[in-house]
């Protein structure tokens, strides 16, 4: 009998855990993310960061990143802020969207490893960030006033 209930803890606990995770995306969840261009479709795999922590983490420390990869940051509402790449070990390129999706800045950044480094940002509020290798959107037409869309993990 009590073989048979560790069996059926085991199994609820990996359900549930299996539920959480698909319902709240974390660094470790890969969901697509679509960039609408004059040319097409530019699509990534991103890890989310949608916490403080994660956004101050971001891709710190790494010393890859795969094709097609990156990371979106996202927040609740708009806010006016830049990014540097102070720690970050690989050059990224940069696109910022605003609420609407709408990408409203674009930069290539090299990694800094010594204070003062420069800061990437927009002129207007955003709601979502997405790093990817640099080059990446220059390489897929990718312009400001495409149109960006973070899809569900399927």
């Amino acid at each position: 009998m009590s073989t048979r209930y560790l069996i059926a803890a085991v199994a609820l606990v990996a359900v549930l855990a299996a539920c959480g995770s698909s319902m709240n995306p974390g660094p470790n969840e890969k969901n697509p993310l679509e960039i609408e261009t004059e040319t097409g479709t530019a699509h990534l795999t991103v890890e989310v960061a949608d916490s403080e922590a994660e956004r101050e983490e971001g891709l710190m420390g790494r010393t890859s990143l795969g094709a097609n990869r990156g990371m979106a940051f996202l927040w609740d509402e708009p806010v006016e802020s830049s990014f540097w790449m102070k720690d970050t070990l690989i050059p990224l390129s940069i696109a910022f969207w605003d609420e609407r999706g709408r990408i409203v800045g674009l930069f290539d950044m090299q990694p800094c490893r010594e204070d003062p480094c420069p800061t990437y940002g927009p002129d207007e509020p955003f709601v979502g960030a997405v790093e990817a290798n640099l080059g990446f959107f220059e390489e897929h037409g990718v312009q400001t006033g495409d149109h960006v869309e973070l899809l569900p993990i399927a």
